[in-house]
């Protein structure tokens, strides 16, 4: 692994266990001697764009909640996040809100009654947009990955999805699973 190369595990960011996904992440890239920080860009309604609304089980075009981020290691940028809510769920909470939410979301979606049993990653990989390349400080040429997560409650109910996109030269993804 190369020094500037990230491992990470999603298991810290999907389970309640009362530190948010930003402390989360803090502590995290404090125990390998760096610094993790975020930065909320927007949260709000808007309509469902399709692939939020797969992910979702909702109608594209249909209102959603979505907290957009920007994900840092060392004061660079090396991660955007949108996570997704269904309008049903978050419209009114402090899910639609900038503010950080004390014990994250997770733990907030829990005291709302919906908790995540199963989750579902998808990565591809694929040349960043404009915008994406201006956000992470890439080059026209470098791939990111896409990682899309979606978080489904005890009744198969999609209760969180999340699209993060990070520059590829950074990153490696590691899933570990326990069979039996």
């Amino acid at each position: 692994m190369s020094a500037g190369e990230w491992v990470s595990s999603s298991m810290p960011y999907v389970a309640a266990t009362g530190v948010s996904a930003a402390d989360a992440w803090a502590a995290e890239a404090a125990a390998r001697g760096r610094r993790g920080g975020q930065r909320i860009v927007g949260a709000g309604e808007v309509p469902a764009p399709a692939d939020v609304a797969e992910l979702l089980g909702v109608p594209e075009g249909e209102a959603v909640v979505v907290r957009r981020r920007v994900m840092y290691l060392d004061d660079r940028p090396c991660e955007l996040t949108d996570t997704y809510y269904p309008a049903s769920i978050a419209r009114g909470t402090r899910l639609a809100g900038t503010a950080k939410i004390p014990g994250g979301a997770v733990a907030l979606l829990r005291e709302l009654g919906h908790v995540g049993v199963l989750v579902r990653e998808d990565v591809t990989a694929r040349l960043p947009t404009p915008e994406e390349r201006d956000a992470l400080r890439t080059e026209p040429d470098e791939p990111v990955l896409r990682l899309a997560r979606v978080t489904l409650d005890a009744d198969d109910r999609p209760v969180q999805a999340d699209l993060m996109t990070m520059p590829a030269r950074l990153q490696r993804l590691r899933y570990e699973l326990r069979i039996g």
